[in-house]
């Protein structure tokens, strides 16, 4: 890539509010909130014997789902190493994606890790300019599997995308926020195309524009940082050739796939499926993430838990199984992360914040 010009450091309290951020306390909410969600679903639902198929599990299958969820991590470690052309180790990959994952566990589902991520890189080492350019990159892949992964789910999986035996009214509203949300983050994505490999500076008018309206005029600084940043981003990848591309775009496909793929897989292990119905699975796993993404809760606890047998209880069987799928499926896709991170974000602390800032690449 092309050297920019030294951007300003970070600001210490942007660190130290990161850490506030983070601070184990703020977990027991939403472990409260989720827990007592999948207690009311078991308190509900089970009656003597509804548990019955976990005597038949099978291993391989929660074999499989570990080793789904084990790929996925590496491929979110390769894919910010290779983002951030090897500037990082191994080591602060793997540390970088821990920490990311915490943040998006403790942090409101709508911010997710992504609002964090800046901070954490640049607290690697990576100077601001790169580090907001390289959080731009990984926003950009993300939306863009979304936009181009939709229409293949719709066509796989039709009007049966959303639940059924609800009310209307229900189905309808998710419809709906289905629609509105695969609008909104085309244009994002689109705007992010637009403005990292055509014409930054136009989106930076347009985006101060829009906040110049009375309703939008609070929003008009944060408007114009943001513009600032995709015009850093823009310079600052200017000279990736395509293999970085390739790399980035390849694995964002991976790890994505992959973490579509594991509630299939966790079901699989307790009930008998066909390649149709895990696809289905996997389709109807995109209209899930939706109301995920509209959860205010930190990490979506409690949406997450309460929207799973909605979505999902039709392949399972029993309500109580379904309850216990919940705790599972939450188990390794969050809990684990939130204990991850509760272990890991001292030694990551105490590391970072005496690491002195690199020098800044010479033009």
């Amino acid at each position: 890539m092309k050297p920019t010009a030294p951007t300003p450091p970070l600001a210490a309290d942007q660190g130290t509010d990161l850490l506030r951020q983070l601070r184990p306390a703020r977990i027991i909410w939403p472990v409260l909130i989720g827990l007592g969600v999948v207690g009311f679903l078991f308190w509900r639902s089970y009656t003597p014997g509804s548990l019955a198929p976990l005597a038949n599990a099978k291993w391989q299958w929660l074999v499989i789902t570990l080793l789904v969820l084990w790929a996925r991590d590496l491929g979110y470690i390769y894919r910010i190493r290779y983002i951030a052309e090897r500037e990082l180790s191994w080591r602060q990959s793997f540390g970088v994606i821990v920490i990311w994952e915490f943040a998006s566990c403790v942090l409101p589902s709508a911010a997710g890790g992504t609002a964090a991520a800046p901070v954490i890189l640049t607290k690697e080492g990576i100077p601001l300019g790169k580090a907001l350019a390289y959080t731009l990159v990984t926003a950009l892949l993300d939306n863009l599997y979304y936009v181009l992964m939709v229409p293949l789910v719709v066509w796989l999986a039709g009007a049966a995308l959303y639940p059924h035996g609800l009310q209307s009214a229900f189905v309808s509203t998710l419809r709906v926020l289905f629609v509105v949300s695969y609008v909104a983050v085309s244009a994002y994505a689109g705007l992010l195309l637009y403005a990292l490999f055509v014409n930054p500076f136009s989106v930076r008018r347009l985006l101060v524009r829009l906040a110049s309206f009375r309703a939008l005029r609070r929003f008009r600084p944060r408007a114009y940082r943001l513009g600032q940043d995709m015009v850093n981003a823009s310079a600052q990848l200017r000279g990736a050739g395509w293999l970085y591309w390739w790399r980035a775009s390849l694995s964002t496909v991976f790890v994505w796939t992959a973490r579509y793929a594991v509630i299939g897989c966790l079901i699989a292990a307790f009930v008998p499926m066909t390649t149709g119905e895990f696809l289905f699975i996997f389709a109807r796993n995109i209209t899930y993430k939706v109301v995920l993404l509209l959860a205010v809760t930190p990490g979506g606890a409690g949406i997450a838990e309460g929207a799973f047998p909605v979505f999902f209880g039709k392949f399972i069987g029993t309500a109580a199984m379904t309850s216990f799928m919940v705790l599972l499926y939450r188990i390794v896709t969050y809990y684990f992360y939130l204990a991850l991170g509760i272990s890991f974000l001292p030694r990551w602390a105490a590391r970072v914040f005496g690491l002195a800032a690199r020098p800044a690449p010479k033009a």
